[in-house]
This record gives structure tokens, sequence and C-alpha cells, in this order.
């Protein structure tokens, strides 16, 4: 059973470039819209703090878009451009680092309206450059590193899956030369901020509507498209999943950040239904709640080194001591996740 004392492994220091974070929590990015006119206010800054205040690690914040007209459908979602919404960024930054606490933002293409190979050169090109100039962005407002959402079946995700993109330009191909586009935005950023600005990516073999879906069906293939990822630039490796105790290949235990790990030799973050009992997107399709369930296999998983840090989303959501909570061994006054608590800024 979860104890005070077995959590400790949960709770040791991660240091990567210049970015030291005091233990192995991570807020999951989620997706929240309260940011009127892409401009997150103080209740965005008050949001974030609090999970800082309390013992989480690293907040990663919810998707910020770049500037694009495909960018996003999607009412109030954060820009990371423009004067007055990286003001608030700042602001946020700011309370967060007041906290004690770290933060890095989401940065974020919801994809193409059409489809990815409606997109001519030119205009690929001038979106790597909206990355690059959202990341830029992203270190001057104060973060401590950035994320590139790259999963899920928005835009990077769609160059990465041969169902999305069958283009026969330079950006069209083998899994390899999927990566492409990828590899061009973690290049720019880079270039952006520098050689130790961390950058993470975040990637997934499930798309929002196709849970069944793969980008790769064995090692072999998975390793075609992270290592030129890898040696693009990416630090970290976040691999999104529903359920982090699934293995997600047959002869192996290890999950989608386990072998993350293994094939690029860079730190993953795991992240899917850590301590609850229902997975993600049964709320969203079913508005469905979680209890609160043990921590022990994911305790199991961490100290033998299969991932590095732990995402935590819905439970954040539901109580932002959550982390304090599990660091003193109150685990019996963690809060179960419902409908209610997506619904606030909390």
């Amino acid at each position: 059973m979860t104890t005070a004392n077995s959590v400790q492994a949960l709770f040791q220091p991660f240091t990567l470039h210049n970015l030291t974070l005091k233990n192995r929590i991570v807020m999951a990015p989620m997706t929240r819209g309260f940011s009127p006119e892409g401009v997150p206010g103080p209740d965005v800054a008050a949001y974030y703090r609090r999970r800082a205040e309390n013992e989480v690690g690293l907040i990663v914040t919810e998707g910020t878009i770049i500037d694009h007209p495909d960018a996003s459908n999607q009412q109030n979602i954060p820009h990371m451009y423009g004067e007055e919404a990286l003001k608030g960024w700042a602001h946020v930054v700011s309370e967060v680092h007041a906290a004690g606490g770290k933060i890095i933002p989401q940065i974020w293409h919801m994809g193409a309206r059409g489809h990815v190979n409606d997109y001519t050169e030119r205009e690929v090109e001038e979106i790597v450059q909206a990355f690059a100039d959202a990341a830029a962005a992203a270190k001057a407002a104060g973060f401590d590193g950035l994320e590139l959402h790259g999963a899920h079946e928005y835009l990077i995700d769609q160059f990465l899956w041969s169902k999305t993109n069958t283009r026969t330009d330079r950006y069209g191909g083998d899994a390899a030369q999927r990566t492409t586009f990828a590899v061009e935005v973690i290049e720019a950023c880079r270039r952006a901020v520098g050689p130790d600005f961390p950058i993470v990516l975040r990637f997934s073999q499930w798309k929002t509507n196709d849970y069944t879906a793969r980008l790769a069906e064995t090692p072999e293939q998975l390793e075609q498209l992270l290592l030129p990822l890898s040696r693009a630039g990416v630090d970290i490796f976040h691999a999104s999943t529903r359920r982090f105790w699934q293995p997600e290949f047959e002869g192996s235990d290890l999950n989608l950040a386990g072998w993350a790990k293994k094939i690029t030799g860079k730190p993953a973050i795991t992240v899917g239904s850590v301590g609850l009992d229902g997975e993600v997107m049964a709320f969203f399709s079913e508005g469905k709640g979680s209890k609160v369930s043990s921590l022990d296999g994911l305790l199991e998983r961490l100290e033998r080194g299969e991932f590095d840090l732990v995402a935590i989303g819905r439970s954040l959501l539901a109580d932002p001591e959550w982390a304090s909570k599990v660091k003193d061994g109150r685990l019996e006054e963690l809060t179960a996740f419902s409908a209610a608590s997506a619904q606030t800024l909390y």
C-alpha cells in the first residue's frame, strides 16, 4: 500500500541544463479556455500559483497557440504572441516563480483545417517560423523551458502520421521523412532559445478521435520517428498515454515513455490516469468522473528508472494540494475527479 515513505521517489530533485526541479511531479497541460482574446489574466496566474505553492515541481501550461490563422478553432485559448498576451504570461511566470515553482508553456498549433497536404512549402516554412517566434517569446517572458505539442492529431502529429500526411514533397514519405516538419520546428525553436533552454516534445500514438491509432507498430518503427526528433534538439519526451501502466509493445512491460527513454537516451515523462481509476477520455465522451486509486504501480516503475518525471492532470484539477498531500502521506485526503473539477479555474 502506498505510504508517505514509499512516495519518496516522486520527491527527488531533477536537473537538466539550467533547469532544476525540486521533485518529479509535473502538472500536465490541460486546456482551460479562461483567457479572453487570448490573454491570460490574474485568475490564470493564481490558478497556476496554487499548484506551485503545493509542491508541483514543474507546471506545463495549457496549450498556447502560435501566430497562424489555423492555429486554433476555439475561443479563449491563450496566445503566445501579442503584447497583451505576453504581458499576461510574464505575470503568470512571476507568480509561479514567487511560489518556488518552475513553469513552461505548451506551444500549440491545433492542425490544418483541411489537410496538411493543402499547405504549400512556403506556408509550412512560415508556420515553422511562427513556432520559433513563440519559443523566443516564451523565453523572453521568463519561462523555464517550453513544450511542443506534437500529439493527438494536432499539426505536428498530422505530419508524423501516415494517415494524415500523404505529401510527395520533402515533408512526406516514409516514417523518417515524415519527421521533417517536426525536425524543422524543433531546430528553429532551438536556434531561437539557445542550447540550454529545455525543449520538451509531447507525442502520442492515440488520436482524439481514434484511440487505437498508432504511429508505430514496433519499437523499430518508433525509433525511426524519435531519433530524428532527439537529434534535432528535444531534451525530454513527454509520452501521452491514457493509462500509464499499459505496455506499448508485445514482449515488454515498458510503457510508451519507457520506450522513448530507451530509444533516445533522453529523459521521459509518463502520464495517464495517475492516481485515478478511470482514463481521461471517458470524461470527455461520457462525463465520467474517477475515483482515487493506488500509486504503487507508478512508484515501482519510477524507482526502476522506466521514466524520469510523472505528469498529473485531472487530480491537480480536482485538488491543487494533491502533491502536498501525497508528500505528507495524507493520502486519505486525496480528492476524486468529477465533472465539476473541470468547469472552474480553481
